[in-house]
C-alpha cells in the first residue's frame, strides 16, 4: 500500500523565504501563462504580433519628429531616429514587465483564489511575454542599425554589447521587483492601479530615453543617474550606438538596488 501524504500550505511570513525550488517545479505552468497572454493580448486583433513591430516603431518616430525635430535636442551626432529607437527599445521592455505585472494580484484574483500554484510563476510568466516583444523590437533595432552603418552614419558599435545579457536580465529584474511591490499594494490601495500608468510616463521623462545624458546641467546630472533606469539606458545606447560612455559607478549602484 502507498503511503498516505499530506501536504500543509502555510502564509509566507519570512523577507526571503521565497521557495525558488518550487517555482522552477512549475516552470509548465510559467510556459502556459506566457501563451495565454500572448492569445489575450493579440485576441480579435486584424495585424495580431505586427503590433510587436508597429507599437515601438510608430513611437521612435514621433519621438524623432517632438523631441529630435521640434524641440531640437541633441543626440550626439548619432541619427536621431537610431538614438530615440535605441533609448525606447530598452525603456519599453521595463515600463512593459512594470505595468503589467503590477495588475498581477488584483487581475488574476478569481485564480488565485480557486487553486494553489507558486504566486511567482505568473509576474515572472509576464517578464518573459515581455521579454518576447523585447527581443522582436531588438532585432529591428540591430536591422536598422547595420541599414544607418551602410549609408555612412555616424554609428559606432563596441565591445560593449557583450555586457547586453547583463542589461536584459537587470531590466527585467528591476520591472518584476517593483511591479510586484506596486501589484502586493494594489491589493489593499486600488488607487495605486490608476497612478501607474502616470508614474510610469512620469518615470521615462527623468531617465535618458529622449534625451543624452550631456544634455543634462551637470548639477542635476547625479540625481538622474540614481534612477536605476538611467545608467542601464546610458550603457546600451552606448554600446549598440557609441553615444554616451558607460557609467560603470552609477551602473554598480543600480545593480546594487537591483538586488535589494
Amino acid at each position: 500500500m502507498g503511503e498516505n501524504r499530506t501536504t500543509i500550505i502555510k502564509p509566507k511570513t519570512g523577507w526571503f523565504d521565497v521557495n525558488l525550488q518550487e517555482v522552477i517545479q512549475y516552470r509548465d505552468l510559467i510556459f502556459m501563462f506566457v501563451k495565454r497572454s500572448f492569445a489575450s493580448q493579440y485576441k480579435q486583433t486584424i495585424l495580431g504580433p505586427l503590433w510587436f513591430i508597429i507599437n515601438p516603431l510608430l513611437t521612435t518616430v514621433i519621438f524623432t519628429i517632438v523631441f529630435g525635430n521640434i524641440a531640437g535636442i541633441s543626440t550626439e551626432g548619432v541619427p536621431q531616429f537610431l538614438f530615440f529607437m535605441a533609448g525606447n527599445t530598452a525603456w519599453l521592455y521595463f515600463s512593459t514587465c512594470l505595468t503589467a505585472i503590477s495588475n498581477t494580484f488584483i487581475g488574476n484574483a478569481e485564480i488565485f483564489g480557486k487553486v494553489y500554484f507558486p504566486r511567482l510563476t505568473m509576474p515572472i510568466a509576464t517578464s518573459i511575454f515581455s521579454l518576447i516583444s523585447f527581443g522582436i523590437q531588438f532585432v529591428m533595432m540591430i536591422g536598422f542599425i547595420i541599414y544607418f552603418m551602410a549609408i555612412g552614419e555616424n554609428v559606432q558599435p563596441n565591445v560593449y554589447m557583450l555586457l547586453t545579457p547583463i542589461l536584459i536580465i537587470q531590466l527585467g529584474a528591476l520591472g518584476l521587483g517593483f511591479g510586484i511591490i506596486i501589484s502586493s499594494l494594489t491589493t489593499k490601495y486600488r488607487d495605486l492601479t490608476i497612478l501607474v500608468g502616470f508614474c510610469v510616463q512620469l518615470w521615462m521623462y527623468i531617465t535618458p530615453v529622449v534625451f543624452p545624458l550631456s544634455a543634462i546641467p551637470e548639477k542635476y546630472r547625479v540625481l538622474i543617474m540614481l534612477n536605476p533606469i538611467s545608467p542601464i539606458v546610458e550603457n546600451f545606447r552606448h554600446a549598440f550606438l557609441g553615444s554616451g560612455s558607460i557609467e560603470w559607478g552609477y551602473w554598480i549602484i543600480s545593480i546594487i538596488t537591483t538586488i535589494i
